[in-house]
């Protein structure tokens, strides 16, 4: 049977209490090291975890190409949270004799959650308004009504279905636009599809719900956020890469664009000199989309039972390219 001496769990999530109580049926014997979920270049990745044989990382948080796996000697199990990872050459991974397991998907519906506390944030000046209560102030912003309002969501996906269907009981006229929108799909849950510039041009609020890929990186940029009318917002709970950030700071600061709330971010943790910091406009969360006691009880008891059932020489939810 393989055998599991070192555990390193790449994870931001700092109740160590509640680490462990997921954590403390590993093997006999088993060291258990945490670290940042972001390692930094494939340099530091290498340097971090070189040494243990059982790796635990959220999904496309810390990149696992064939220059990190075929320098890692040691590593013999890769757990990613979800079930794909498009941050893990898994054609590499055979090559090098890793096995690579998933977990079930978790996070779709606290992602969808946030992007809805999100948007009565910034529709509302909750975080001002907030600030301007405990300062002595009152009643300092006028809010705006989302019943009748245009609701632009791309992506309509799993987070982005739910998404919509919100903003339909609100009484939102809802659109949607990605490269493969199911027509459908759409009109079932009282969405109307159309054109992405449309939904650009015409939406109170824009909301993303894409994966990161190639095709969607940069989705909107400087041209996308000049069809968007001067009040409108623009909500980001999928990935940041998906927007253009030199262009998105650019509109805002320009006073171009009506706001942007954010849950992702090019660099994570936000470094201390980010100009997100003190951008205009901005409601501003450390990547909570999927941090629930719900989804981190399904990737930890998954990822988990991945770790046992290798060490039994019988592998689940393997992931192969």
């Amino acid at each position: 049977m393989p055998e599991i001496r070192r555990v390193a769990i790449l994870d931001d999530y700092q109740h160590t209490a509640h680490r462990h109580a997921h954590w403390g049926s590993l093997p006999d014997g088993s060291d258990l090291t945490y670290f940042p979920q972001h390692l930094g270049s494939a340099e530091a990745v290498v340097a971090a975890l070189e040494t243990f044989d059982v790796v635990v990382a959220m999904r496309e948080r810390t990149p696992f190409p064939a220059e990190v796996l075929g320098r890692l000697p040691n590593l013999r199990l890769l757990v990613t949270t979800g079930p794909a990872n498009a941050a893990v050459d898994l054609v590499a991974a055979a090559r090098h004799g890793i096995v690579v397991s998933g977990t079930r998907a978790a996070g779709l519906t606290s992602t969808a959650e946030l992007t809805w506390g999100l948007l009565h944030a910034l529709t509302r000046s909750l975080p001002a308004e907030d600030r301007n209560l405990r300062e002595g102030g009152w009643q300092r912003t006028v809010g705006r009504d989302l019943h009748g309002a245009r609701l632009g969501v791309i992506g309509l996906g799993g987070v982005g279905s739910q998404v919509a269907r919100v903003g339909v009981a609100f009484g939102m006229d809802v659109v949607a636009w990605s490269t493969h929108l199911d027509a459908g799909r759409a009109e079932a849950l009282g969405v109307t599809p159309v054109s992405k510039r449309e939904l650009l041009a015409t939406s109170d609020v824009v909301t993303l719900h894409v994966p990161l890929s190639p095709r969607t990186t940069g989705l909107i940029g400087t041209d996308e956020l000049a069809l968007m009318r001067l009040d409108a917002l623009l909500i980001n709970t999928s990935r940041a890469p998906v927007v253009d950030e030199r262009a998105l700071l650019a509109a805002l600061y320009a006073g171009t664009l009506g706001g942007a709330a954010l849950d992702v971010h090019f660099a994570e943790p936000l470094p201390i000199d980010s100009p997100w910091r003190s951008a205009p406009r901005t409601v501003l969360t450390p990547h909570l989309g999927y941090v629930t006691t719900g989804a981190y009880q399904t990737f930890y008891r998954d990822a988990l039972a991945d770790i046992l059932a290798y060490a039994a020489g019988e592998p689940v939810r393997v992931l192969t390219p």
